[in-house]
């Protein structure tokens, strides 16, 4: 089934965008495409290189790491084995036990659960060891599927901020798919409506919040 139709967009280094739409408007399949996922038809370029005609491998290899919804952590490993795996395609090994205790920086309660099952961690916490071996690549971009799907609103609010951070700090590029427009629309830069597999609406996240249909059916205002 074809989902996206003529899909056009771009995003500034270093910014955060969002991608706001419906269920089923293709804000994932849209990730997926980029990470070479799905089948997809058209160009896709990172820093001036067309990378829609690479395996998913070299992409990541790239700078450009994807967080899907539902986490994906390997839950049979411990917190730490699943941050190495992040680990898993870069070639300064000597430098990845001093990234470890980095992203242990941003989510101390993984350094407290550094030796524990992923399995057996909440669904907060496994978000967040979702982000921190994404962070192990040294991404210059972030994919992130639906990040506060399933989380209590004080966790989204910690998650959020934690994320916001690391966007200052380490300068790297998130597209985010989020269902809480609300608090994706505070952190991002710019955002994209979808609908249906076309983009009808784009702009700084400051004019996409005065839009009166954006307001009814994602604001709830």
């Amino acid at each position: 089934m074809r989902v996206l139709h003529g899909i056009n967009f771009g995003l500034a280094p270093g910014s955060v965008t969002a991608l706001l739409g419906a269920n089923g408007a293709g804000k994932t399949t849209t990730l997926r495409a980029l990470c070479a996922l799905v089948r997809s038809q058209g160009q896709i370029t990172f820093d001036g290189q067309r990378i829609d005609r690479l395996a998913t491998e070299d992409i990541v290899r790239l700078g450009i790491a994807h967080v899907p919804d539902g986490r994906g952590t390997f839950t049979h490993l411990t917190t730490e084995e699943n941050l190495r795996l992040g680990a898993y395609v870069r070639h300064d090994k000597g430098e990845v036990a001093a990234d470890v205790e980095r992203v242990y920086g941003y989510f101390p309660r993984l350094k407290e659960r550094r030796r524990q099952q992923a399995g057996t961690l909440s669904g907060g916490e496994q978000q967040m060891l979702a982000l921190a071996r994404a962070l192990m690549l040294r991404p210059r971009l972030l994919l992130l599927d639906e990040p506060s799907f399933g989380l209590a609103p004080l966790l989204v609010q910690e998650f959020f901020k934690i994320l916001g951070q690391i966007n200052r700090s380490e300068g790297v590029g998130v597209l985010l798919v989020e269902q809480n427009a609300a608090i994706a629309l505070e952190l991002a830069d710019h955002a994209y409506v979808i609908e249906t597999g076309r983009i009808v609406l784009a702009g700084r996240t400051d004019e996409i919040k005065r839009n009166e249909a954006v307001r009814a059916s994602y604001l709830g205002c």
